[in-house]
């Protein structure tokens, strides 16, 4: 392994030094039954960041922080186990891991957590491991692809166009043989509703740092099939 794929590795000390160095284990306030390690400062970590990999543009800490989204999809998957029991579930863009957390707390045979940052894998798993569950985390870019999921879990994924136009035609198709897709959202501006139905509306604590309020109405969806 070069040094160069040393510093990238996501199973990596530094990696997992670096999560806990600049996050605090706290519960989302919607989820209070989880607990995640999470930042209170998005600006200040994401400089950090860069520098941790000397590398600009890097992506934002998602994993950091618990999006209303995916606050919204963990609170009615443990509200309703049984959309989720027994099945194989995949929580995409997962970030901090709080959705898969959810799903494998409810239920689900086999979870798997994936996102393409390499930080969020080493939070995954640390916020797995304060929870008590065991989730498979992964870094990829999984748009396209099919595992086979029985269910494919969503936290406020649709908030820009690039990625919009990608996710709602691999939705769509696994959908359509067969898999359950809950996602969940907060009034994103390339949210698809006309493709879904909705299960239900959550008021969802959030921080001012990442938001425009201080409370956030969040829908869950299910894609139509």
């Amino acid at each position: 392994m070069t040094i160069e794929e040393a510093v990238l590795d996501p199973d990596s000390d530094r990696y997992h030094r670096f999560v806990l160095a600049n996050t605090v284990l706290q519960s989302p306030p919607h989820v209070p039954e989880i607990k995640l390690h999470l930042a209170d400062e998005a600006h200040d970590l994401w400089h950090r960041t860069e520098e941790e990999l000397a590398t600009i543009g890097l992506p934002p800490p998602f994993w950091a922080f618990a999006w209303a989204g995916g606050q919204g999809v963990a609170r009615y998957v443990l509200d309703h186990p049984e959309a989720v029991a027994d099945a194989v579930v995949l929580d995409f863009a997962s970030g901090s891991g709080l959705v898969g957390i959810a799903a494998a707390k409810a239920g689900a045979a086999h979870v798997i957590s994936c996102d393409i940052d390499p930080f969020a894998r080493p939070a995954i798993a640390l916020n797995a491991k304060a929870n008590q569950t065991t989730i498979e985390a992964r870094v990829d870019d999984l748009i396209g692809s099919d595992d086979g999921w029985d269910v494919v879990l969503a936290g406020d994924v649709f908030y820009e166009k690039p990625l919009a136009d990608r996710l709602v035609p691999w939705f769509t198709a696994l959908a359509k043989r067969g898999a359950t897709i809950i996602v969940g959202d907060p009034g994103r501006s390339y949210f698809p509703n006309n493709l879904l139905e909705s299960l239900a509306v959550y008021s969802v604590p959030v921080t001012r740092v990442l938001e425009d309020a201080e409370v956030k109405q969040t829908s869950v969806w299910r894609f139509r099939r």
